[in-house]
């Protein structure tokens, strides 16, 4: 779902015109961008939090000279958290109602073994 998909829905739904949801959708976003660029925490109740970390800064590998390392630096990054309500709907997405049932049955499939001893 895109902005323009968000702000036709709900222009539909409550009457209003397009260019007056699209402002205040856009205005809200802004909002909790500059909240977040300043290191604030957003909380939407039954939504999700948005929060700043920062992320340490560590050593990687280019796959293609793994001889060669790579320091990366510390980041700030956004993490969002969903809420109670959002967790529970999309867990209804998961096969057999379990969010990592698909995964889990993808790594229980036994791997073939080899002993050349």
């Amino acid at each position: 779902m895109t902005k323009r998909d968000l702000v036709i829905r709900i222009s539909n739904e409550t009457g209003l015109v397009q260019q007056q949801v699209l402002d205040v959708v856009q205005k809200t976003l802004d909002y909790i961008a500059e909240a977040l660029s300043k290191g604030d925490k957003v909380e939407l109740r039954n939504f999700g939090v948005f929060e700043v970390k920062v992320r340490k800064a560590r050593i990687g590998r280019n796959p293609n000279a793994p001889a060669t390392d790579v320091p990366i630096p510390q980041r700030s990054v956004v993490k969002f958290k969903p809420g109670k309500e959002m967790r529970a709907e999309v867990f209804k997405l998961s096969p057999d109602g379990h969010p990592l049932a698909a995964e889990a049955a993808n790594n229980a499939a036994p791997q073939p073994q080899t002993n050349n001893h």
